[in-house]
Protein backbone atom coordinates (compact mmCIF):
# COMPACT_ATOMS: atom_id res chain seq x y z
CA UNK A 1 0.00 0.00 0.00
CA UNK A 2 1.42 3.69 -0.72
CA UNK A 3 2.60 5.54 2.11
CA UNK A 4 2.79 2.77 4.07
CA UNK A 5 5.37 2.34 6.67
CA UNK A 6 6.90 -1.25 6.78
CA UNK A 7 9.61 -0.50 9.43
CA UNK A 8 10.29 1.37 12.12
CA UNK A 9 13.30 1.57 14.36
CA UNK A 10 13.87 3.97 17.42
CA UNK A 11 17.82 5.32 17.05
CA UNK A 12 17.74 7.86 19.95
CA UNK A 13 15.75 8.81 22.29
CA UNK A 14 12.99 10.37 20.85
CA UNK A 15 14.45 10.43 17.52
CA UNK A 16 12.92 7.36 15.04
CA UNK A 17 13.50 5.52 11.40
CA UNK A 18 10.46 5.39 9.53
CA UNK A 19 10.88 3.14 6.62
CA UNK A 20 7.46 4.06 4.34
CA UNK A 21 6.21 2.18 0.42
CA UNK A 22 6.70 5.53 -1.99
CA UNK A 23 7.81 3.69 -5.27
CA UNK A 24 7.47 6.94 -7.17
CA UNK A 25 9.49 8.79 -4.91
CA UNK A 26 11.95 6.13 -4.65
CA UNK A 27 12.78 5.89 -8.15
CA UNK A 28 13.70 9.50 -8.70
CA UNK A 29 14.94 11.18 -5.76
CA UNK A 30 18.77 12.11 -5.07
CA UNK A 31 20.71 12.79 -2.37
CA UNK A 32 19.72 16.60 -0.53
CA UNK A 33 16.48 16.11 -1.73
CA UNK A 34 13.28 15.67 0.89
CA UNK A 35 9.53 15.20 1.03
CA UNK A 36 6.66 16.80 2.37
CA UNK A 37 4.54 14.74 4.89
CA UNK A 38 0.82 14.68 6.89
CA UNK A 39 0.88 11.85 9.07
CA UNK A 40 -2.73 11.89 9.62
CA UNK A 41 -6.02 14.19 8.06
CA UNK A 42 -5.56 16.40 11.42
CA UNK A 43 -1.81 17.05 10.80
CA UNK A 44 -0.09 20.12 9.53
CA UNK A 45 2.77 19.29 6.63
CA UNK A 46 6.19 19.40 7.56
CA UNK A 47 8.72 18.46 5.61
CA UNK A 48 11.99 15.75 5.92
CA UNK A 49 14.70 14.55 4.54
CA UNK A 50 14.84 11.77 2.15
CA UNK A 51 17.62 9.74 4.22
CA UNK A 52 17.68 6.23 1.90
CA UNK A 53 15.73 4.02 -0.39
CA UNK A 54 15.16 0.43 -1.28
CA UNK A 55 14.65 -0.49 -4.68
CA UNK A 56 13.67 -3.95 -3.67
CA UNK A 57 10.91 -2.50 -1.46
CA UNK A 58 10.22 0.44 -3.36
CA UNK A 59 10.65 3.01 -0.25
CA UNK A 60 12.27 5.34 1.39
CA UNK A 61 13.51 6.01 4.67
CA UNK A 62 13.39 8.87 6.79
CA UNK A 63 14.38 9.80 10.05
CA UNK A 64 12.20 12.20 12.73
CA UNK A 65 13.05 13.90 16.15
CA UNK A 66 9.81 14.11 17.94
CA UNK A 67 10.10 17.80 19.14
CA UNK A 68 6.43 19.44 17.97
CA UNK A 69 3.39 18.56 17.95
CA UNK A 70 3.06 17.18 14.53
CA UNK A 71 6.72 15.33 14.19
CA UNK A 72 5.30 13.58 17.49
CA UNK A 73 2.23 12.63 15.54
CA UNK A 74 4.32 11.00 12.45
CA UNK A 75 6.57 9.00 14.98
CA UNK A 76 3.63 7.92 16.49
CA UNK A 77 2.65 6.06 13.58
CA UNK A 78 2.98 2.06 13.43
CA UNK A 79 4.12 -0.20 11.31
CA UNK A 80 0.81 -1.24 8.69
CA UNK A 81 -0.59 2.56 9.10
CA UNK A 82 -0.17 5.01 6.14
CA UNK A 83 0.79 8.17 5.77
CA UNK A 84 -2.11 10.41 5.13
CA UNK A 85 -0.06 12.89 2.45
CA UNK A 86 3.37 12.18 0.82
CA UNK A 87 4.80 14.13 -1.94
CA UNK A 88 8.07 13.98 -3.57
CA UNK A 89 11.01 14.06 -4.09
CA UNK A 90 11.20 18.27 -3.60
CA UNK A 91 14.29 20.61 -3.51
CA UNK A 92 17.26 20.35 -6.04
CA UNK A 93 20.18 17.75 -5.25
CA UNK A 94 22.81 18.35 -3.05
CA UNK A 95 25.91 19.71 -5.28
CA UNK A 96 28.52 16.80 -5.75
CA UNK A 97 31.70 17.21 -7.39
CA UNK A 98 34.43 15.05 -8.43
CA UNK A 99 38.57 14.19 -7.58
CA UNK A 100 37.70 16.64 -4.49
CA UNK A 101 38.99 17.10 -0.78
CA UNK A 102 35.54 16.70 1.10
CA UNK A 103 34.37 17.57 4.51
CA UNK A 104 30.66 16.56 5.98
CA UNK A 105 29.74 18.41 9.36
CA UNK A 106 26.66 17.53 11.16
CA UNK A 107 24.56 17.87 14.45
CA UNK A 108 21.98 15.94 16.36
CA UNK A 109 19.57 14.42 13.56
CA UNK A 110 21.42 16.57 10.66
CA UNK A 111 23.56 13.30 10.61
CA UNK A 112 20.65 11.52 9.25
CA UNK A 113 20.47 13.63 6.32
CA UNK A 114 23.98 13.98 5.65
CA UNK A 115 24.39 10.28 5.34
CA UNK A 116 23.02 10.23 1.59
CA UNK A 117 25.00 12.95 0.70
CA UNK A 118 28.01 11.92 1.87
CA UNK A 119 27.90 8.54 0.25
CA UNK A 120 26.68 10.73 -3.19
CA UNK A 121 30.58 12.20 -2.30
CA UNK A 122 32.29 9.13 -1.73
CA UNK A 123 30.62 7.13 -4.78
CA UNK A 124 31.65 10.58 -7.36
CA UNK A 125 35.22 9.67 -6.16
CA UNK A 126 35.78 12.63 -3.85
CA UNK A 127 38.03 11.93 -0.71
CA UNK A 128 35.41 12.33 2.01
CA UNK A 129 35.77 12.76 5.83
CA UNK A 130 33.19 12.87 8.39
CA UNK A 131 32.43 14.71 11.74
CA UNK A 132 29.05 14.28 13.88
CA UNK A 133 28.02 16.32 16.59
CA UNK A 134 25.38 14.96 19.63
CA UNK A 135 24.53 16.00 22.91
CA UNK A 136 25.62 12.50 24.42
CA UNK A 137 26.80 9.05 23.67
CA UNK A 138 23.55 7.70 23.78
CA UNK A 139 22.03 10.44 20.99
CA UNK A 140 24.79 8.88 18.15
CA UNK A 141 22.93 8.07 15.35
CA UNK A 142 24.07 6.06 12.21
CA UNK A 143 27.44 5.66 13.21
CA UNK A 144 28.14 2.33 11.09
CA UNK A 145 25.85 3.50 8.15
CA UNK A 146 28.42 6.77 8.23
CA UNK A 147 31.19 4.20 8.05
CA UNK A 148 30.39 2.45 5.52
CA UNK A 149 28.61 4.17 3.03
CA UNK A 150 31.02 7.94 3.50
CA UNK A 151 34.48 7.04 5.20
CA UNK A 152 36.22 8.10 7.94
CA UNK A 153 33.95 9.47 10.73
CA UNK A 154 34.71 11.52 14.14
CA UNK A 155 32.47 12.27 16.47
CA UNK A 156 31.93 15.00 19.48
CA UNK A 157 29.73 15.24 22.43
CA UNK A 158 29.08 18.10 24.09
CA UNK A 159 29.51 15.41 27.46
CA UNK A 160 32.52 14.34 26.48
CA UNK A 161 30.81 10.66 26.73
CA UNK A 162 32.39 9.65 23.38
CA UNK A 163 34.91 10.82 20.83
CA UNK A 164 36.11 14.27 21.16
CA UNK A 165 34.66 16.80 24.42
CA UNK A 166 32.72 19.84 22.75
CA UNK A 167 30.56 20.69 19.43
CA UNK A 168 31.09 19.66 15.92
CA UNK A 169 33.15 22.65 15.13
CA UNK A 170 35.52 22.82 17.68
CA UNK A 171 36.38 19.74 16.79
CA UNK A 172 36.58 20.70 13.18
CA UNK A 173 38.70 23.03 13.81
CA UNK A 174 41.55 20.79 15.69
CA UNK A 175 41.67 18.22 13.16
CA UNK A 176 42.18 20.65 10.10
CA UNK A 177 42.64 24.76 9.04
CA UNK A 178 43.27 26.65 5.50
CA UNK A 179 43.87 24.67 2.97
CA UNK A 180 42.93 21.01 4.35
CA UNK A 181 39.22 20.36 2.07
CA UNK A 182 38.25 21.93 -1.23
CA UNK A 183 34.86 21.94 -0.23
CA UNK A 184 32.22 21.44 2.48
CA UNK A 185 28.75 20.24 3.57
CA UNK A 186 26.93 21.22 6.91
CA UNK A 187 23.53 20.71 8.20
CA UNK A 188 22.35 20.86 11.78
CA UNK A 189 20.43 23.40 14.22
CA UNK A 190 21.36 27.10 12.90
CA UNK A 191 23.88 28.16 15.67
CA UNK A 192 25.69 25.10 14.66
CA UNK A 193 25.60 25.71 10.67
CA UNK A 194 26.82 29.48 11.05
CA UNK A 195 29.60 28.72 13.49
CA UNK A 196 30.93 26.08 10.86
CA UNK A 197 30.55 29.22 8.09
CA UNK A 198 32.42 31.44 10.33
CA UNK A 199 34.94 29.02 11.29
CA UNK A 200 35.71 28.41 7.25
CA UNK A 201 34.92 31.67 5.87
CA UNK A 202 39.11 32.31 5.38
CA UNK A 203 39.70 28.78 4.51
CA UNK A 204 39.28 29.10 1.19
CA UNK A 205 36.59 26.06 0.30
CA UNK A 206 33.33 25.94 -1.22
CA UNK A 207 30.50 25.33 1.82
CA UNK A 208 27.23 24.37 1.35
CA UNK A 209 24.53 24.47 4.38
CA UNK A 210 21.37 22.25 3.98
CA UNK A 211 18.85 24.67 5.46
CA UNK A 212 16.18 23.91 8.19
CA UNK A 213 13.74 27.22 7.01
CA UNK A 214 9.61 27.17 8.50
CA UNK A 215 8.22 25.10 5.12
CA UNK A 216 4.72 24.86 4.37
CA UNK A 217 3.66 23.89 0.54
CA UNK A 218 7.14 23.30 -0.28
CA UNK A 219 7.07 24.57 -3.83
CA UNK A 220 7.69 27.93 -3.93
CA UNK A 221 3.63 29.00 -3.29
CA UNK A 222 3.80 30.28 -0.03
CA UNK A 223 7.27 32.16 0.48
CA UNK A 224 7.37 30.76 4.15
CA UNK A 225 10.64 29.51 3.42
CA UNK A 226 12.38 32.43 2.37
CA UNK A 227 15.80 32.76 3.08
CA UNK A 228 18.53 35.31 2.28
CA UNK A 229 21.63 34.70 0.48
CA UNK A 230 24.23 37.10 -0.50
CA UNK A 231 22.15 39.95 -2.14
CA UNK A 232 19.19 37.71 -2.82
CA UNK A 233 16.36 36.73 -1.92
CA UNK A 234 15.94 32.40 -2.32
CA UNK A 235 13.35 29.98 -1.34
CA UNK A 236 14.21 26.78 0.05
CA UNK A 237 12.12 24.14 -1.09
CA UNK A 238 12.94 25.19 -4.86
CA UNK A 239 16.06 27.26 -4.92
CA UNK A 240 17.43 24.90 -1.99
CA UNK A 241 17.92 23.68 0.10
CA UNK A 242 21.85 23.68 -0.23
CA UNK A 243 23.54 27.67 -0.22
CA UNK A 244 26.65 29.13 -0.14
CA UNK A 245 27.12 28.78 3.50
CA UNK A 246 29.20 31.83 3.52
CA UNK A 247 26.34 34.11 2.01
CA UNK A 248 23.81 32.75 4.25
CA UNK A 249 21.85 35.09 6.67
CA UNK A 250 21.43 32.86 9.65
CA UNK A 251 20.76 35.42 11.84
CA UNK A 252 17.37 36.19 9.81
CA UNK A 253 16.74 32.42 9.45
CA UNK A 254 17.15 32.12 13.17
CA UNK A 255 14.26 34.74 13.32
CA UNK A 256 12.49 33.64 11.04
CA UNK A 257 12.39 29.80 12.69
CA UNK A 258 11.48 31.32 15.89
CA UNK A 259 8.85 33.67 15.08
CA UNK A 260 5.90 30.94 15.54
CA UNK A 261 7.26 29.01 18.91
CA UNK A 262 4.18 30.26 21.04
CA UNK A 263 2.05 28.80 18.13
CA UNK A 264 3.84 25.39 18.72
CA UNK A 265 4.07 25.80 22.35
CA UNK A 266 0.15 25.87 22.02
CA UNK A 267 -0.47 23.15 19.79
CA UNK A 268 1.32 20.99 21.85
CA UNK A 269 -0.76 22.20 24.77
CA UNK A 270 -4.08 22.19 23.62
CA UNK A 271 -3.80 18.71 20.36
CA UNK A 272 -5.95 19.34 17.84
CA UNK A 273 -8.00 21.91 18.87
CA UNK A 274 -5.06 24.20 18.19
CA UNK A 275 -3.79 23.75 14.35
CA UNK A 276 -1.75 26.77 14.29
CA UNK A 277 1.50 25.46 15.52
CA UNK A 278 4.08 24.78 12.42
CA UNK A 279 6.86 22.21 12.68
CA UNK A 280 10.47 22.72 11.80
CA UNK A 281 12.49 19.83 9.65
Amino acid sequence: MINQIIDRRELAPAVTLLEVVAPRIQRRWKAGQFVIVRPTDHSERIPLTIMDSSPERQSISMVVQAVGKTTQETVALQCGEAFADLAGPLGEPATIPAGKRVVCLAGGVGVAELLPVARAYRDAGNQVIVLCGARSNEYRILDTELRAGAGPVHWATDDGSFGFHGNVVALLKTLAGPGAFDEGHVIGPIPMMKAAADATRDWHLKLYASLNPVMIDGTGMCGGCRVTVGDSVKFACVDGPEFDAHRVDFDELARRNGAYRTHERLALEHGNGCRIGLDVR
